[in-house]
């Protein structure tokens, strides 16, 4: 009977990839398989989403942009 745990990994330097399966005795003959997942292009939102710091901030900019509170800044003005 076959069994199967199922982990995501991060590839390390050197390609090196470790998996912990504490539920596996020391020894046991394992057969692994990579399955590759498809990068996707990740929008600025999603990113600055992420961190706490940042997802306060952009929310609060997101607020003062719907209030209309703007400060307009013409970069001409400094060449």
């Amino acid at each position: 009977m076959f069994s199967g745990i199922k982990q995501k990994a991060i590839v390390g330097k050197d390609g090196k990839i470790e998996l912990s399966a504490t539920e596996l005795a020391e020894g046991t003959v394992v057969e692994v398989i990579v399955l590759v997942e498809p990068q996707t292009e990740e929008d600025d939102t999603t990113y600055l989403l992420k961190s706490e710091a940042n997802k306060k901030y952009l929310l609060k900019a997101m607020e003062n942009v719907d209030k209309g509170n703007l400060i307009y800044v013409y970069l001409d003005e400094y060449e």
